[in-house]
């Protein structure tokens, strides 16, 4: 059964990790998905190995400009958008009197600027679909916080809190927008030396003593991108392993 026959997804941070996983399944469920990523070599081979369903377009969420351009692609290429994921994101595990200005800006421009950007230029284009399903990708970071994280945090937060405004403007015109909020995902983001310290003793406190593939997330954003969730909006949608169970 292909739970997203003829749907139109654009997916932020395509290239490898998660945003890949999600491009895969989606292809797999009858989706046409464009996938956008600031890595071009990576993004390319991805979306050529997904076929003619997948369309690459190298883009920097942090710029209006270039969201203009990646959604009038879009439509022009597939159509109106029926589903945004908003995935970009990096990772930051810094203690506040480590971390300069420029750290904090980084951050925000990338996990919390983007989203609101995502959400502006795609929502005129789900209209013109009749409906669609906008899927924040936040964090478990979102829901409790951290040490080392005042960032990180902050932003994914701010996605969760953003999530809910929008579902609420937004559900006039059959537009839903919920927030996944992962806990510790095994994707290149996670494997450097500083994230990896800062990770390795929450798995052990977690319920299922493991970090989750990313086909773990993809399939929960599957469910949240098709008509089976027709009635979630506004939502924190869980996968963390056990760990806010503690």
């Amino acid at each position: 059964m292909q739970r997203l026959h003829q749907k139109i997804a654009l997916i932020t941070g395509g290239a490898r990790g998660m945003g890949a996983s999600h491009a895969k399944l989606f292809i797999e469920h009858g989706a046409k998905v464009v996938i956008t990523d600031i890595l071009e070599k990576e993004g390319s081979l991805m979306a050529e190995s997904l076929g003619e369903n997948a369309l690459f377009l190298k883009h920097d969420v942090t710029s209006l400009a270039q969201w203009q351009d990646v959604v009038a692609k879009t439509e022009a290429h597939f159509g109106p958008i029926n589903v945004l994921i908003n995935n970009a994101g990096i990772a930051l595990s810094l203690p506040i009197d480590d971390m300069r200005e420029e750290d904090f800006d980084k951050v925000y421009q990338i996990n919390q600027k983007s989203v609101f950007l995502g959400m502006k230029t795609v929502a005129p284009s789900m209209r013109k679909a009749k409906g669609g399903s906008i899927i924040n990708i936040s964090s478990i970071s979102g829901i409790v916080g951290q040490p080392a994280g005042v960032a990180y945090n902050g932003t994914k937060f701010a996605v969760r809190g953003m999530t809910k405004a929008l579902a609420l403007e937004l559900g006039s015109d059959n537009i839903r927008v919920n927030s996944v909020h992962p806990g510790v995902i095994d994707t290149p983001m996670t494997q450097t030396k500083e994230i990896q310290a800062a990770i390795q003793p929450m798995l052990q406190s977690l319920a299922l003593k493991r970090s989750a593939q990313p086909i773990e997330i993809s399939q929960m954003c599957l469910y949240l991108a098709s008509d089976d969730s027709s009635y979630c909006t506004g939502s924190e949608f869980v996968a963390d392993g056990g760990f806010i169970a503690q």
